[in-house]
């Protein structure tokens, strides 16, 4: 299937937000993604359905100073 992942195409088998994570080496640590605008809870990821056509934006905080 065809998501857009942070604004650009991405061809992926994966059919949950986790899946989707892993196949992109994406550590779950401090993640936070949005499906078509709406925050997806982390504790929903292993469930948390995609579909063709679905956006996706995925943000990884990242500490420092």
């Amino acid at each position: 299937m065809t998501l857009k992942v942070n604004g650009q195409a991405h061809e992926t088998a994966a059919r949950t937000v986790l899946g989707l994570l892993e196949s992109l080496d994406i550590p779950l640590g401090k993640v936070a993604v949005e499906r078509n605008r709406e925050i997806v809870p982390k504790s929903t990821f292993p469930e948390a359905p995609l579909a063709d056509g679905d956006e996706i934006e995925i943000v990884n905080f990242v500490g420092g100073g």
